[in-house]
């Protein structure tokens, strides 16, 4: 059953210095994800019997983000030594009794994807290699290690970019950095690596040198999509691969039924999950977990965050995180839609409307220039234009409490903790600091006190003071008519 044994290896070690960032490199994110998260999902889907991480520089910080969100793989820590031969060495050494192949993949390298990697790990076990590298053929080769070929077109070599010779960097096929390596082989060559090279460390490209020296035989995997091969070493890489791997995205939801209007403005997370018949409008972005079910309206120029947004909603002009958006629920145009808000079927969060834990009930409508904060609203309610509940005496937050079928005015504050009974109503300028009960009609009237000939005595000779007097001229002529 050996052939059949897979183990990976996935390197993380590396230090990153041209990303210029506290972040160590591998947990930069795209997509929804960190770069080594990427590459561990992809891992996780190839049966393999263990998944190792190599870890050194930021090494905490590194192996917290990777135990947190895949706690099967196994941590293991590069020593002093440098090199990716030596951070092979001692995954090895961590899984002693292994006798499989050997995956080994860089955390730095997303877009491989499992079905790429599947079929580079069977192509390896067909030909019967010690050792089979993935290969691609670019148009600049620069900066990535060159394969050497011999006489008969097979493998011979890699020479690393500070290595080569004018003539082997003129190379057009390169390595990718993804190999798989029988564990036996490994085991009997690498401890003969040395770091007599421009470097100082042990390369695990020395390996199919040492390999083709004992008569064994390396294979080449040339890769038909060279993106699959594309890592991060800075931040123009990390946008340009972010923008590829956000293209297959997008082209992955179109194929199944989504309408994606303008894919180049359009960015959807990995962990996003789409119904058919979504529509996503232009510059929309969906974010983390968030689930669209069918027939729903997503933008323009609208971000959801772990949201939930039901069967036929629309939502534009909007900001959303960790919402639950109804069937049929309508939100937005420039809604702030803030965390633990849950809006109930055929309900409405309108224009320049903020919310806040709070639960809004079926059809019930929040429609414009208001605030609604630790709040629970029950169904068919309809607040007037201004509607704020004061949620917050500056000390603790409290709760308001709005029952089914209540209409108020316009321009009320609700002063938590309050509660207003089933049907009441509220007359507009109300500021409700009791609860008001079941079918009454709360008002806060102040009376209105006018003060005649003001403006004419405050505010002589402007504008307002000539109309004012026109104004009771005008009276004074109707009055003796």
């Amino acid at each position: 059953m050996t052939e059949n044994r897979l183990a990976i290896i996935v390197l993380a070690a590396g230090q990153g210095t041209r990303m210029k960032s506290k972040l160590p490199k591998v947990l930069h994110p795209i997509a929804g994800r960190s770069l080594v998260g990427h590459v561990l999902t992809t891992a996780s889907h190839l049966g393999a019997e263990h998944i190792e991480v190599v870890v050194r520089h930021e090494r905490d910080q590194v192996a917290g983000a990777i135990v947190e969100q895949f706690p099967d793989a196994v941590i293991v820590d590069q020593d002093e030594i440098p090199g990716t031969g030596r951070a092979v060495e001692v995954a090895l050494d961590a899984i002693p009794d292994f006798d499989g192949d050997v995956l080994v993949l860089s955390g730095d390298c997303p877009l491989a994807d499992a079905v790429t990697l599947s079929a580079f790990v069977d192509e390896h076990r067909a030909a019967g290699a010690a050792a089979t590298l993935m290969t691609a053929v670019v148009d600049d080769p620069s900066g990535y290690g060159r394969v050497i070929r011999d006489g008969a077109g097979g493998v011979d070599r890699i020479v690393e970019q500070k290595d080569a010779t004018t003539e082997e960097a003129a190379i057009a096929e390169i390595n990718a950095g993804m190999y798989v390596f029988r564990a036996s082989a490994l085991r009997e060559h690498l401890p003969a690596v040395g770091v007599d090279n421009a470097q100082g460390e042990k390369y695990l490209t020395d390996i199919p040198g040492l390999l083709r020296g004992a008569g064994q035989r390396v294979a080449a995997s040339v890769v038909s999509d060279v993106t699959v091969t594309f890592g991060v070493n800075d931040r123009a890489q990390l946008a340009e691969v972010g923008r590829l791997l956000n293209a297959r995205i997008v082209r992955r939801w179109q194929l199944e039924g989504v309408t994606i209007v303008d894919p180049a403005t359009t960015w959807i997370d990995d962990d996003a999950k789409l119904a058919p018949d979504v529509t996503l409008m232009p510059n929309t972005y969906i974010a983390g977990a968030t689930v669209v079910e069918s027939g729903a309206m997503i933008g323009p120029d609208t971000s959801l965050v772990d949201c939930e947004v039901g069967q036929d909603a629309v939502i534009r002009r909007s900001d959303a995180t960790l919402a639950v958006i109804g069937a049929g629920a309508n939100v937005g145009p420039f809604a702030y839609v803030r965390p633990g808000t849950v809006l109930g079927a055929k309900g409405k969060i309108g224009t320049f409307v903020e919310t806040k834990n709070s639960q809004i009930g079926a059809g019930s409508k929040v429609p414009h220039l208001s605030y609604i904060g630790d709040t629970t609203i029950g169904d068919r309610v309809n607040l007037g234009a201004g509607a704020i509940t004061a949620n917050y005496d500056d000390i603790a937050k409290h709760r308001t409490e709005i029952g089914d079928e209540v209409h108020t005015g316009s321009h009320n504050v609700f002063v938590a903790p309050v509660r207003i009974g089933d049907g009441a109503k509220t007359g507009a300028g109300a500021v409700v600091r009791k609860d008001v009960p079941p079918g009454a009609l709360a008002l806060s009237v102040a009376p209105q006190r006018n003060v005649e000939g003001w403006v004419e005595k405050n505010r002589a000779g402007t504008g307002a003071a000539a109309a004012a007097v026109r104004a009771g001229e005008a009276a004074n002529r109707e009055t003796a008519e």
